[in-house]
């Protein structure tokens, strides 16, 4: 795994990575990704999320696209997508539709769940995690 991003001082960095990778190892490099400025927000034109309405992406595809956006590696709920989503898109969902989206994504691995009843709780996958660092590493 290779990372690059640059700070607002016009300094470039690249960090690589071989190896095994681990939940661990993948939180310090975020971390040290985070102490060197992050990755780019909307304010700075990159994966701007309240574009996505505009585009033909479907609501599925929003809905990840959310997931990834701010749960990159925490657990979640489906309300917490509901209410991000609805915030940031500015277009209403439903949470069993969320609820729905969030099934279908674990059933294709791309997420994890845990819990019963009204205790679910998300997560996305680590094989899935490594592809999001990727996406958001080329976008610099």
């Amino acid at each position: 795994m290779r990372v690059e991003l640059s700070d607002n001082d016009g300094n470039r960095y690249t960090i690589a990575f071989e190896g095994q990778m681990t939940r661990d190892k993948v939180l310090r490099i975020l971390d040290l990704v985070d102490l060197l400025g992050g990755i780019p927000n909307e304010s700075q034109g990159t994966n701007n999320i309240n574009q996505i309405h505009t585009n033909t992406f479907s609501r599925f595809e929003k809905v990840y696209m959310v997931v990834q956006k701010n749960f990159p590696i925490i657990w979640f709920t489906s309300k917490d997508i509901q209410t991000i989503y609805e915030h940031e898109l500015k277009e209403p969902i439903s949470l069993s539709t969320a609820s729905t989206y969030l099934t279908r994504m674990t059933k294709k691995s791309l997420l994890i769940r845990t819990g019963t009843g009204n205790s679910v709780k998300y997560k996305v996958a680590p094989n899935s995690l490594q592809t999001v660092i990727k996406q958001q590493t080329k976008n610099k």
